[in-house]
């Protein structure tokens, strides 16, 4: 008993849950289906019913002067005004939440199957050899056409074979009711199965995004600093230097270039876990220093790149170098100061056709002539629009 009694509680039930992992995608999905099923839905009212119309006012002999053509004509009308009910307000939902948009469909969905349950319990106290077709039809349309979780599905079908037991059950023999009662069993498990097989869909598809999402991540990423590597600063800076609007943006760019000075002594005397850890760590000084930079990367051993899509003065510049500084000093390994120092070159560049290979030379001549001054130092290079014999060159050094 206690075995059964998990099976239905880790098994079935589990199953009638929607996974807090796709449950948003769950919802769109639902919401996306359902809208063009209901569209569809509401094509099929409005072509059957004023069909109906047209043969209780043209073709019946007695039109609307007999009770019953005018119930008929009264219903047909009802299913119409659903039919517009649900465009309006599909229309007026359209920026609604998707929970509202989803309620608002289950709504209408289930006015629209009462309104078939009606006409069918007419049918039968009018002609009870007329049969469970009408409810048949609309029950596995709403199986098919309608997408519920789980558990919604199994409470919806419930309700709606409990109302059927009370209102239209007892107009049928035992044969039908049994017939009808197996015919919401098919449907509710159609249901379900539709449910199961969308939600197993979207779980794959959305692992298949994040693996896609992933390698894509180990293709950009340094995998020690987990800053962009050197194709990737490449690729996005080209990008931005060859954007048409570029200088109407930002009128330039700066591209720093920051070597850790003396680094392979670190390597040499504290071994190599001691300089991944500095590396590491001068990422996320990088990271802190140049926290408004649109791009931050690894481009060699020791060496890393910073991209600016916009200009920077002088004085900006001597300034994030200055907290750079502080914040590489600031490593310790077992307690030990790293005394990490770093040379810096930058080239603030408001040339608009200079390519990655321009702007990458020009910022890496400055960091040589960083490095060449005694290190622990930052060099400036201006790189501004060519005239046709000269490109014109501003220094500063500190």
């Amino acid at each position: 008993m206690g075995k059964v009694q998990n099976l239905f509680r880790y098994g079935l039930l589990e199953k009638m849950r929607i996974s807090s992992y796709i449950q948003q995608e769950f919802l769109q999905e639902n919401v996306r289906k359902n809208n063009f099923s209901l569209q569809i839905i509401c094509l099929i009212i409005f072509v059957t019913e004023f069909a109906n119309i047209a043969r209780v006012l043209f073709w019946s002999r007695s039109g609307l002067g007999s009770r019953n053509n005018q119930i008929y004509f009264s219903m047909y009308c009802l299913l119409i005004f659903l039919g517009i009910l649900w465009l309006v307000l599909r229309r007026v939902l359209k920026n609604a939440s998707l929970r509202s948009q989803r309620t608002v469909q289950y709504a209408v969905t289930g006015l629209i199957f009462l309104w078939h349950i009606g006409l069918n319990t007419y049918d039968l106290y009018r002609d009870p050899s007329s049969g469970t077709t009408v409810l048949t039809t609309a029950l596995l349309g709403l199986a098919f056409l309608i997408q519920a979780p789980p558990l919604v599905s199994t409470v919806q079908f419930s309700a709606y074979y409990l109302l059927f037991r009370m209102i239209t059950a007892p107009l049928l023999d035992a044969g039908d009711r049994l017939n009808m009662t197996i015919t919401f069993g098919v449907a509710l498990a159609v249901s379900l199965a539709n449910a199961h097989h969308t939600a197993d869909a979207l779980k794959k598809q959305k692992q298949v995004v994040e693996i896609n999402a992933k390698l894509q991540e180990l293709l950009q990423l340094d995998p020690l600093t987990r800053l962009l590597n050197k194709t990737t600063v490449e690729c996005w800076v080209e990008q931005t230097l060859g954007d048409p609007g570029r200088a109407n943006r930002s009128g330039g760019v700066v591209l720093f270039l920051v070597d850790l000075d003396e680094f392979k002594k670190i390597n040499d005397h504290y071994g190599h876990p001691c300089g991944d850890y500095v590396l590491i760590q001068t990422a996320e000084a990088i990271r802190r220093t140049f926290s408004n930079a649109a791009g931050l990367g690894r481009v060699g051993g020791d060496e890393f790149a910073v991209f600016y899509d916009c200009l920077l003065t002088e004085s900006q510049v001597l300034a994030l170098q200055e907290k750079l500084a502080e914040q590489l000093e600031a490593i310790q390994w077992q307690s030990q100061p790293m005394m990490v120092r770093s040379s810096v070159g930058a080239c603030i560049c408001t040339h608009l056709q200079c390519t990655y290979q321009q702007l990458y030379a020009e910022t890496d001549q400055m960091l040589y002539r960083a490095k060449e001054l005694g290190k622990g130092r930052c060099c400036i290079r201006r790189l501004e629009a060519e005239d046709t014999h000269e490109r014109k060159k501003n220094r500063a050094e500190v």
